[in-house]
């Protein structure tokens, strides 16, 4: 028999919603997986990473260049920032900071080895100041406090709590701050309605289908802090945004 205490069975039982979610919204959630998060489906996989890369990349979206400008916002007081992208895909976020930050050293990384592979044959694996690693955000792989900010962009939603815990735990050990950034999970009368659009889409759309399931997985401000304080209550966590429908935007760190 295998004894797990109270506190892991708490955090893995906590719903999306965080500790205090109402009766409908601890019903607006599922365990079901994306196709990024699935082997058996390459294609369709390949097809969701780049849709999401061509949203990133677009003018009028400007995923990447948001997420850098939020980056760069928590890095602003040093000159030379060490940063780590944890779950970085393509490595689009990673290549726009390259491009609006002139000395910053990255270390870009993604658990996948296919998408680790095609960042490093890319030219952003080629970049003198670029290190391309396969790594999983929850056991990093650095010493102490080595990076100025890890940034973990649009993927918490997709590990369940225990595995969402342990990356705070260990991003706030290998970086001063941890930068989240994710989809909102909106208000439950809210998002039934927004569900109800996007439903019919998901049979066609591969990436309709990733955003429907993501929405169900999407952690609330709530739910961060519960995860942060599991870590480790010397963990804070401060939200830059997190109303409405845009994403929400956490840092957190721990105290040393």
């Amino acid at each position: 028999m295998v004894y797990v205490d109270s506190r892991t069975r708490d955090i893995a039982s906590m719903p999306r919603g965080g500790p205090d979610a109402s009766w409908l919204d601890r019903r607006l959630q599922t365990d079901r997986l994306e196709y990024l998060d699935r082997d058996d489906v390459d294609d369709l996989k390949r097809k969701v990473m780049d849709s999401l890369d061509r949203a990133g990349r677009r003018r009028r979206i400007g995923i990447h260049d948001k997420c850098a400008r939020m980056v760069l916002r928590e890095v602003a007081d040093v000159p030379s920032p060490r940063i780590l992208e944890l779950g970085a895909g393509l490595g689009g976020l990673s290549s726009k900071l390259l491009e609006r930050h002139p000395t910053a050293a990255l270390t870009v990384t993604d658990i996948d080895p296919t998408f680790v592979a095609g960042m490093a044959a890319s030219d952003l694996g080629s970049h003198p100041r670029v290190t391309v690693r396969e790594m999983d955000a929850t056991a990093i792989d650095a010493p102490d406090g080595y990076y100025d900010l890890a940034v973990f962009a649009l993927s918490l939603h997709h590990l369940p709590p225990v595995l969402a815990a342990q990356v705070f735990d260990a991003a706030t050990r290998a970086a001063k701050k941890l930068l989240i950034v994710d989809l909102p999970r909106p208000p439950a009368p809210l998002h039934v309605m927004l569900l109800a659009v996007v439903l019919p889409l998901t049979k066609v759309s591969p990436l309709q289908h990733d955003g429907f399931i993501s929405s169900l997985r999407a952690y609330s401000p709530s739910a961060l802090r519960a995860l942060a304080n599991h870590a480790d209550p010397a963990i804070t966590v401060e939200f830059r945004t997190g109303r409405g429908l845009g994403p929400t935007v956490a840092v957190a760190s721990r105290a040393r």
